[in-house]
């Protein structure tokens, strides 16, 4: 209760809010990243380690993105992305859970391995954290902050290590993305803001410095054309609730969780889509979890 109490003096003290206000204007802010959106990427390399490193060009996308929340509890939200590109071709995307004072964190190691770790009640003390997963459900990466909000700005940041982006995936110099991220509310929507370093990480842990990258993903607010996402969560929701319960079954059964990246030549997700296409109102949870489960076995190390 100290601790609390602590808290809620420094938020008085500074701008008037209680430690309840605060946890509500957090849940305001995360609920805030719903809606129909542009999105465009760019990312760049900047600085790099050794003198004769060739930087990659320019990389630059978009694409109209759906965010809304699946879940909408007190100290927990769930928004989930969908793509829509060119007007009718929908991809589930990626998927982003908050937390409130969360203290089990799912860590990128290296090499599609995650492992599990236990923070204590100090360090979680008024955080959220972001749990972020594939487009298949499968982990991506995690991060721990706080929502400030001062001069006007709204603002979460975090240092998280990920595996490579998609992108990037065929690259061998490097194996972690460490992100530098940033979530800032706009006038116009929002944005991640990433200044990130590419590292080799060896088998001992030391991590050695590629280059730097900077990264805008940027999120425009407008009226535009969602429907074929909406059409596609509404006849696959149930499909996705399943995975989400068998990966969550999945995470907690081991200290880490190591995935191969391919197996007989297909991505995971590859498995999951095509499960989603042929699932309707016939389908069978218990059915569909069955082979949820056989396909995850099959990729695990």
């Amino acid at each position: 209760m100290k601790e609390t109490q602590s808290m809620e003096t420094v938020l008085t003290e500074k701008n008037g809010l209680t430690y309840a206000d605060k946890i509500a204007l957090d849940r305001q802010s995360i609920l805030a990243m719903a809606g129909k959106y542009k999105v465009t990427f760019d990312f760049i390399e900047t600085f790099a380690t050794e003198e004769d490193y060739q930087r990659e060009g320019l990389y630059q996308n978009e694409a109209i993105e759906y965010v809304f929340p699946i879940i909408d509890e007190p100290e927990f939200i769930s928004l989930q992305h969908i793509l829509v590109i060119n007007e009718k071709v929908v991809v589930k995307h990626w998927r982003q859970d908050w937390i409130f004072e969360n203290q089990d964190l799912l860590v990128y190691h290296k090499d599609n391995v995650w492992k599990n770790i236990r923070l204590n009640e100090e360090q979680v003390k008024g955080t959220w954290t972001q749990k972020v997963f594939q487009v298949d459900d499968s982990p991506r990466y995690q991060g721990i902050g706080t929502w400030v909000y001062v001069d006007g700005k709204r603002y979460w940041e975090s240092t998280s290590d990920a595996p490579l982006p998609r992108r990037q995936e065929t690259r061998t110099d490097y194996n972690v993305l460490v992100r530098n991220s940033r979530i800032e509310l706009t006038d116009y929507g929002w944005m991640m803001d990433q200044d990130n370093q590419k590292v080799y990480r060896d088998d001992n842990g030391n991590d050695k410095l590629i280059v730097w990258e900077k990264g805008f993903e940027v999120l425009t607010a407008g009226d535009h054309n969602c429907q074929p996402a909406i059409d596609y969560w509404e006849k696959t929701k149930l499909f996705w609730k399943d995975v989400r319960e068998v990966w969550d079954e999945a995470f907690s059964e081991k200290e880490e969780l190591s995935l191969h990246e391919k197996v007989d030549g297909k991505m995971m997700y590859e498995h999951f889509f095509a499960l989603a296409a042929k699932y309707d109102e016939n389908s069978k949870s218990e059915e569909i979890k069955k082979s949820l489960k056989e396909i995850i076995a099959s990729y695990r190390r």
